[in-house]
């Protein structure tokens, strides 16, 4: 699983750590439209339902394996694994209580006991054969998931 070290300084991508009205930090911007945009995507084109449990994420790395199966480059897929991470970013926000973080176009998910996890790269290293989504969680949320 792709856990990092010590992190991005400021965790809201915005100055000062802005939080907008929603209550979500505006580095949580952007993965969730891309995982809500991937949601929507797969339930209207492959009848697949995700609802965000840790569960799903079983059937995410099962995309992820046809998608690799199919051998298309990698140009053609990375919108898709980009929200498939981004998915399985949200699952694990929405378990710990954690929060996106983002600097410099990159975004992880930090947990409450102050790790950081990448789950974008997470989908790109599934992709190639060497990663799973589920166990991110599963190691993230410390559970059996």
């Amino acid at each position: 699983m792709t856990q990092g070290g010590p992190g991005p300084a400021a965790p809201h991508g915005a100055p000062g750590g802005a939080v907008p009205p929603d209550g979500r930090p505006t580095a949580a911007a952007r993965p969730a439209r891309w995982a809500a945009d991937t949601v929507a995507a797969l339930r209207e084109g492959a009848r697949l339902r995700l609802d965000h449990s840790p569960r799903s994420l079983w059937r995410v790395d099962r995309v992820i394996e046809e998608l690799r199966r199919d051998d298309p480059p990698y140009a053609a897929v990375e919108v898709v694994l980009r929200g498939l991470g981004a998915y399985a970013g949200e699952v694990v926000v929405r378990e710990t209580g954690g929060e996106w973080w983002a600097t410099g176009g990159e975004h992880w998910v930090r947990t409450p006991d102050g790790r950081l996890w990448d789950p974008i790269d997470e989908a790109r290293r599934c992709f190639g054969g060497h990663g799973s989504l589920r166990l991110l969680c599963r190691d993230a949320t410390g559970g059996g998931g």
